[in-house]
């Protein structure tokens, strides 16, 4: 065999092998993927469905519905001035529409600043809700990740998430709502504390007979 030849044959073989080799690595790459463990969290509904959260959930709306309803009725007062003024358009004097406008237009000033005040306050206190039971849940979701062998969990609930597709054999929600309700049980109902006896009225004293 000639030189040129020889080298020929070292260069093909030597491009069989890295060929070889490639297929190797991506064979063993899509064998590691495919054994990878992968989970779907919706973290946004396992939050809210914990009993922390709907307790959490119910303590807002009693908190905040009493603010509501003050805009609510500032709208229906809204919403009366408009029907006046349609109604009167030809019988309401010009100072009794401009005083009407002005009413109207000073409401809704109102009603706007409210609810903006009311949208940002909500915000907040749903912000430190979802904070502070969001913080915990990513412990309880750690150490069922580790135990489970979970290579990853991903974020089905997250803005952009890279999530096309998922079954629901690997969606974990409910199971993570389970253990965080083992681990962080709502504080049991103190009832509440018995009446003390009440003593038997005196009977009042008979009466002698005459």
């Amino acid at each position: 065999m000639n030189l040129n030849a020889r080298c020929k044959w070292v260069l093909t073989a030597l491009a069989m092998l890295l060929a070889f080799s490639g297929s190797v690595a991506r064979a063993q790459s899509t064998a590691a993927a495919a054994s990878a463990k992968v989970g779907l969290l919706n973290i946004r509904n396992a939050i809210v469905s914990t009993a922390e959260g709907k307790q959490a959930q119910a303590q807002l709306q009693s908190q905040f519905s009493p603010k509501q309803a003050e805009l609510q009725n500032m709208q229906k007062q809204i919403e009366d001035i408009q029907r006046r003024m349609n109604e009167g358009a030809r019988t309401l004097s010009d100072a009794e529409k401009a005083r009407l406008q002005r009413q109207g237009e000073s409401l809704a000033r109102r009603l706007q600043r409210g609810n903006e005040d009311l949208s940002e306050e909500l915000n907040a206190a749903q912000g430190d809700i979802i904070d502070e039971i969001g913080r915990k849940m990513l412990e309880v979701l750690d150490r069922y990740a580790r135990e489970n062998s979970y290579s990853m969990v991903l974020d089905s609930s997250a803005q952009g998430t890279p999530v096309v597709y998922g079954s629901p054999q690997v969606d974990i929600t409910q199971e993570i709502v389970r253990l965080y309700d083992q681990a962080h049980p709502l504080p049991a109902a103190t009832p509440a504390a018995a009446a003390p006896a009440s003593r038997p009225a005196t009977p009042p004293p008979a009466k002698k007979a005459p």
